[in-house]
Formats: structure tokens, sequence, C-alpha cells
């Protein structure tokens, strides 16, 4: 018996190792002083999974998991969060990454190739045992969640997927915003925001589009709306010490707001405020924010 949830987070769990640098991009040196070195679980399907918990959302994360040290920092940030996991193995080991944070905030990642496992998938019936509970499925783009947009499409549940830095252009990912009801995505590598927006909805299933652009704000188009709506950025609620999860964050709060029946302009406004708040917690922490202290912030 599966309980009934929310939200099933598909992929995106993982460990990032944090290193503090002097600028990014980082001249040539044979060595750096920098600050503490840390290391610690929370990787993109990580951030959304606790998020949506964090705001009062059933949330249950599946993905594949390493038998190694990763995957057990990994196991025990949702037991700490509360978040239930469901781990499927493999030989490959645990996502990991390296992540340059700059005293802006700014973000380099250098994602590990060697942890990836073209032979993973998530076994049918777990998949469609635990979609089916589910009132919606968020698809991060890591392996192996490319295998599993096809059965989503067989299900009645609601789908949402993240980009990331897409350029517009990559089949990859272009594959996961075709399986999807909301895309979300980084304006950052994007020659023309509006136009990839309509393009999206242009696929056929997609019927929100959303593109986030740091300071700018959020840029968002909806199948029952002739223009794209321009969201400013939410003010800090503290000064900005690291991006990392910002995005991850501003998912969390559009969803939230999707999931209790806002608009869409509302959604993206609880989508920058989360995100505002994630870059004032350092990346060695995963701190989201509180459903109080979104709805509160949202309407100041």
């Amino acid at each position: 018996m599966i309980d009934r949830t929310d939200v099933l987070v598909l992929g995106g769990a993982g460990v990032d190792t944090v290193v503090p640098v002097p600028d990014l991009p980082l001249p040539f040196a044979d060595s750096y002083l920098v600050p503490a070195i840390r290391t610690r679980a929370g990787q993109t399907g990580d951030g959304v999974a606790l998020g949506l918990h964090a705001l009062g959302l059933r949330t249950t994360h599946l993905d594949v998991l390493g038998d190694d040290p990763e995957g057990a920092l990994v196991r025990d940030l949702h037991e700490r969060h509360g978040v239930p996991f469901v781990a499927v193995p493999t030989p490959a080991g645990t996502k990991r990454a390296v992540n340059l944070v700059d005293p802006l905030g700014r973000r380099l990642s250098l994602y590990d190739g060697s942890r990836q496992d073209d032979t993973a998938r998530f076994p049918d019936d777990l998949l469609r045992d635990l979609a089916g509970a589910a009132r919606h499925v968020h698809v991060s783009i890591t392996d192996p969640c490319q295998h599993a947009v096809a059965a989503l499409a067989d299900l009645p549940v609601t789908v949402s997927t993240d980009l990331h830095d897409w350029d517009g252009a990559n089949p990859y990912h272009e594959q996961f915003a075709r399986g999807a009801d909301l895309v979300f995505m980084s304006a950052a590598a994007l020659p023309d925001v509006p136009a990839t927006l309509r393009r999206v909805l242009a696929m056929g299933r997609p019927h929100v589009a959303v593109a986030t652009a740091g300071a700018e704000g959020a840029y968002v188009l909806t199948r029952d709306a002739p223009d794209v709506l321009h969201v400013p950025v939410a003010p800090l609620p503290a000064p900005a010490v690291d991006s990392n999860g910002a995005g991850d964050a501003f998912v969390s709060g559009f969803l939230f707001g999707h999931l209790t029946g806002e608009p869409a302009p509302a959604c993206a406004r609880l989508g920058t405020v989360a995100g505002a708040h994630a870059c004032t917690v350092p990346g060695t922490r995963v701190d989201p924010i509180s459903r109080a202290a979104l709805l509160t912030r949202a309407t100041a």
C-alpha cells in the first residue's frame, strides 16, 4: 500500500562539494587558500522535494542511488527533513558535483560524468504506483528520468519539469518539455525568451512556460494569455550569500501556488519569494522557506 502524496519528485538526488572562491571566472593560479570546503547532499531534485515538504505538501522523492558515502548523505538528508526517499540501486554511484561559489553568490557547477548510468531505469511497476498515488509529478532532467517521461504520459497526473540552462534547441531537454504540463527553465542561455516560451506552449501538452532570470525576476506565458508576463524579483530578506538552489526554490514556490489553486502570476510571485530566500542561505545548508514565511513575504 502506497500512501497518497501531493508531489512525486523524480531524479536529481546527489551530493555537492561547495568551494568558496575569490572570483568567477577563477583566474589561473597554482593554488588558492579558500574558506572551509564542505560536502553536503542537496542537488536539484533534493531541493525541490525538501522545498515542497517545507511548504506543507506531502512529497516523495524517487531516484537511483549508489551504495556509497554520498548515497548515505542523501538518505540522511531526507530522513532529517522527514521526506520519504525511494532509492533504486545503481552501480555507477550517487551523483555528485563540485560547486565553485564567489563572494557575490554566483555559482559554477562541475558535474561528475563518471556517475552516469546509461542502463539505469525506474522499475515500471514502482514508477506507476508512486506516480499513481500523487497529484503531481516533478521530473528532473537527470538520468534515468528521460526514460520515465513516456510512462507518465499514460497516467492521470500533471507533470512539471525544469530544463535549467536550456538553449532552446537541445533535443535532450526538449523531450522533457514535450511531456510536461508546466515547464521551467533559466533564461541565461536563451537567445529569445518570449519566442522560446511560445515554442514550448506550441509543443502541445505544456500550458505554462516559465523562464527565471535571476535579478530580473521571471517571465511567464500561459495558454490562456496572449502576452508574456514579467514578474519582478522579490526583495531579499537578508544579504545574498549563494545563488545555489534559488532555481529549485522558485520551482517549489510556484508549484505550491499551482497546487493550491493560485493563478500563474501569483504562483510566479511565490516562486520569486522562495528563490530570494534561497539566495540568503549558504550553499552548505539546506534550509527551505517555510509556508508561513512564504505567504507573509508574498503579500508584503
